[in-house]
């Protein structure tokens, strides 16, 4: 996987809270249920009045949070906090979309992207158009772009006397996609790139500087044609590396359709500097990356490069098809990957489209919540959106999280999901969390993080070896005690399971009627 698909995701610094705050000790708060009452057969225990103290310690408010924690193989109560409180998500959506793209669209779905000319090849010359028929491939990257152009150069051609035309009528988006308002101060930034069936090496150009004896240089890749570097950066003697946070990379925009992008700081020698933007719209990023891949290779294209259709009587020439969607889950949960996850939505949508479908998100949307309520989840009030959690409409409770990932544990794909999640202290987005609290690699846990909200799903184990199927979500402004409220969860699941006493547990069975 990419280091740069990490970035797609909401990257926002999180405050460090010591480990300290993860250990609070009990005290005498009720918990707050999931009706505020007992009538779902949700009993009180010292897990969940603890949860809910440390809450109110953090947040000053015992809503603040929703947490549903269920055991699925071994000992234990199940836990309710505000169990139906409708909440934002942020990026644990992404697990409702990746598990529903495993049994909607199935674990070896792949996408094809298309080569094909209305000409002929003479000599060493294509002569004709070339088109590029696009499906929306996500993992669409610079290597296979690269790969696929070499086969053709392999054929012996380095000149295409045509039009290089892309095709992509792969999704039904009469009206656009709702777009999300961040109030960030870079809207150039990776975890904002919109999907698009143009989508190529997610929409991004990595900028290098770096420093030698010469000053320094600054190069992008692809180095494309429509983007000039205005290196202003100064060369320093032999020190420390700076953060990348020391430089400003502006782009200008110019009527030419040629963009400038300015970058200034200082660089001791022997350091570099990098930064991924998003700075042309999807179609004219991948026409100018073709077109610089191919003459890197040594190929000329002698045409215009445009958009259009492929017609019926096109040869094909070539394809390229992606990784299975068990890859590509991976890589959308592993690193909270937004624009990928936008990307599964829309092929969700396209492949379960009806006459009465307005596009194919909303065809996406119905699909998923259609598969939900055949599995026994209780949907109402589910907002899914655009099937990233980069949403702030985005809805779902605890409660129906957790009948999700109940459902996922008997799945025939469950091995996929819990393999596409972070583990805890080990890697993806859980890599700096936990550490040093005796829990790396115990638990599967998807995070989610947007302005005012903090939240986690998957599963996790205990010291009995039990593994629970936990949600919890903080929606209060200020977050950034969130991150630490969380970490508690997870963290007294696993050394405080609550297992209950005998007579407890007879009283939920009781209860509940479950034996």
């Amino acid at each position: 996987m990419l280091p740069v698909a990490r970035l797609l995701r909401n990257s926002a610094p999180v405050r460090r809270v010591c480990l300290t705050f993860l250990l609070l000790g009990s005290t005498g708060i009720q918990p707050v249920f999931a009706d505020g009452s007992t009538a779902k057969g949700e009993l009180s225990s010292a897990w969940s009045e603890n949860i809910v103290a440390a809450t109110v310690k953090a947040m000053e408010t015992e809503d603040a949070v929703s947490v549903v924690a269920v055991p699925l193989n071994g000992p234990g109560l199940p836990q309710y906090i505000n169990a139906d409180s409708q909440m934002s998500p942020g990026s644990i959506m992404k697990l409702v979309t990746t598990y529903a793209a495993l049994e909607i669209l199935g674990p070896t779905y792949q996408w094809q992207t298309r080569f094909s000319t209305d000409g002929q090849m003479i000599g060493k010359t294509l002569k004709g158009n070339l088109y590029v028929t696009m499906s929306g491939d996500p993992r669409l990257t610079l290597e296979r772009l690269w790969s696929v152009m070499q086969e053709l150069r392999g054929m012996g051609i380095d000149t295409i006397e045509g039009d290089l035309v892309l095709d992509g009528h792969a999704f039904n988006l009469p009206d656009g996609l709702p777009r999300f308002v961040d109030n960030g101060n870079n809207p150039y930034a990776p975890f904002l790139v919109e999907p698009s069936p143009y989508l190529t090496n997610f929409n991004l150009v990595h900028f290098q500087v770096r420093a030698d004896e010469r000053g320094t240089t600054a190069w992008a890749t692809p180095a494309l044609n429509p983007i000039v570097i205005d290196n202003r950066v100064n060369a320093l003697p032999e020190g420390r590396c700076p953060s990348r946070r020391g430089f400003d990379w502006t782009p200008n925009f110019h009527d030419d359709g040629t963009i400038t992008i300015s970058v200034t700081g200082k660089l001791p020698r022997g350091c570099r500097t990098t930064a991924y933007l998003s700075l042309l719209s999807p179609d004219k990023y991948t026409l100018a990356t073709i077109r610089s891949t191919w003459a890197e290779m040594g190929g000329l294209i002698t045409g215009a490069s445009r958009v259009g259709e492929t017609p019926d009587d096109t040869r094909l020439i070539m394809t390229t098809e992606s990784p299975d969607l068990v890859s590509t889950i991976r890589d959308i949960n592993k690193w909270s990957n937004n624009v990928m996850a936008r990307q599964l939505l829309l092929a969700i949508g396209a492949e379960k489209r009806t006459a009465e479908d307005a596009d194919d998100r909303q065809a996406g949307v119905r699909a998923i919540s259609e598969w939900l309520a055949t599995k026994g989840v209780d949907t109402e009030g589910l907002v899914i959106e655009n099937g990233s959690g980069l949403s702030r409409d985005s809805r779902i409770t605890a409660r129906q999280g957790a009948q999700i990932l109940q459902v996922a544990w008997k799945s025939p794909y469950a091995s996929d999901l819990l393999a596409s999640l972070p583990l805890i202290a080990m890697d993806g987005t859980m890599y700096r969390r936990l550490r040093n609290t005796g829990m790396a690699g115990l638990g599967r846990i998807k995070t989610g993080y947007l302005e005012g909200v903090r939240s986690i799903a998957g599963f996790s184990r205990d010291i009995n070896d039990t593994t629970w199927a936990v949600v919890a979500m903080v929606n209060h402004d200020p977050a950034w005690n969130g991150q630490a409220l969380l970490d508690r969860v997870l963290y007294s699941l696993y050394h405080q399971p609550p297992v209950g006493t005998a007579f407890s547990k007879a009283t939920l069975n009781e209860k509940t009627g479950i034996r």
